[in-house]
């Protein structure tokens, strides 16, 4: 079987791991925490990053930090998974959706400003398949009507916009170390950049249960306390030190899946010249991070023919999100906004291939040549 992913695996993460178990300190906030934080805020130009469980902890972190109320609005795409929504809906907001654009599937920036409205707070733009969204006409909404933005870059590490890493760019960005992700805490993890300074002590207090003990572990108070709401937002530092193992060998990973990624669209371009798929698009001020390599299909049925092809020969591919206004919570927590011309439309007919670190030569060309065999 040739699976849809596999998490990557460079080699090293057994000998960090076990440097952090003689460290004496599992919990977070340990020596690999630190450097995990450290090379993000260095790489990313970010002034403050904090390692989270996971990418959902880092949008709730997000909701509460802006101080989003019942009654208050959030506009993001539907096409999206569902805690990009939750966390929002946690805090009693009323979800927006708007459409995406057909050829990135990202939020189409151009239908955001008629969706805002007196109760809108926050924008939360969803960088697809690590592919950027519209950046500056967000962030010039945002500057019009006073509105926060909220990244949801768990696709989008080491992915960049006219320069800037993704993430990086609104108030907030939140980060994925999921095992499906380019980069894995071993299985869960995620991280949150601060990017608006503003917000960084109260960031590190929500996300240490609504206490001051960073500060106190910095010898900054003498004694912490309860000082406002917040969680238990930390990554342990044994999983830091298998992210750090990753982010070691960064450049590594980013290289290989990027010629993961070429292969398939080199092998698939005829197909695509020949009008029976459609091929990921990559803007010109964008740099990608071959999160994913996906195919559009004629239609629902033409990719659940595909799939079916593919899984007789031992290949496992996958669809993605069912649109989030489509399903009973979206419907109870938001709406759409104006028209659903391809949210839905394009959703049906998406097909994710095989793409991870460790993915062979070989079992690649398995998967391009049983694509040629049901397309060709």
């Amino acid at each position: 079987m040739i699976p849809f992913n596999a998490p990557a695996v460079v080699g090293t993460e057994s000998d960090a791991m076990r440097a952090a178990m003689g460290s004496g300190k599992l919990c977070g906030d340990g020596d690999f925490s630190r450097r995990c934080q450290q090379w993000m805020e260095q790489r990313f130009s970010c002034p403050k990053v904090l390692l989270t469980p996971s990418c959902t902890a880092s949008l709730e972190m997000a909701a509460i930090l802006l101080d989003i109320q019942p009654g208050d609005e959030v506009i993001m795409p539907s096409y999206t998974f569902v805690s990009t929504a939750n966390a929002f809906v946690l805090r009693g907001a009323t979800i927006v959706f708007v459409d995406v654009c057909p050829d990135t599937m990202n939020i189409n920036e151009n239908l955001i400003e008629a969706a805002i409205t007196e109760r809108t707070k926050a924008i939360v733009p969803v960088h697809y398949a690590g592919v950027a969204c519209e950046m500056d006409t967000i962030m010039a909404l945002a500057k019009k009507y006073a509105l926060w933005v909220v990244e949801d870059a768990a696709q989008g590490v080491m992915s960049r916009y006219k320069g800037r890493a993704l993430g990086s760019i609104g108030h907030i960005g939140c980060f994925s170390f999921h095992e499906t992700k380019n980069y894995t805490a071993g299985g869960e993890g995620g991280a949150i950049l601060i990017n608006d300074v503003s917000l960084v002590e109260r960031a590190e207090i929500v996300r240490e249960k609504g206490t001051n003990r960073s500060q106190f572990f910095r010898g900054q108070v003498d004694k912490y306390t309860w000082r406002d709401i917040g969680s238990n937002y930390l990554m342990s530092d044994l999983q830091a030190a298998y992210l750090w193992a990753q982010l070691e060998a960064a450049e590594q990973i980013n290289q290989r899946r990027l010629q993961l990624w070429q292969n398939y669209h080199d092998a698939l371009l005829p197909l695509a010249e020949q009008e029976r798929v459609v091929l990921p698009y990559i803007p010109a001020d964008c740099q990608q991070n071959a999160h994913m390599f996906y195919l559009k299909l004629r239609d629902h049925t033409d990719r659940s023919a595909l799939i079916a092809r593919l899984k007789a020969a031992d290949i496992l591919a996958v669809f993605h999100y069912i649109p989030l206004h489509s399903s009973p919570a979206g419907q109870r927590f938001g709406r759409f906004h104006g028209a659903d011309h391809y949210t839905q439309q394009e959703s049906e007919r998406l097909l994710r291939l095989p793409l991870f670190y460790n993915l062979a030569d070989e079992q690649q060309q398995t998967v391009i040549n049983t694509l040629y065999g049901y397309l060709a």
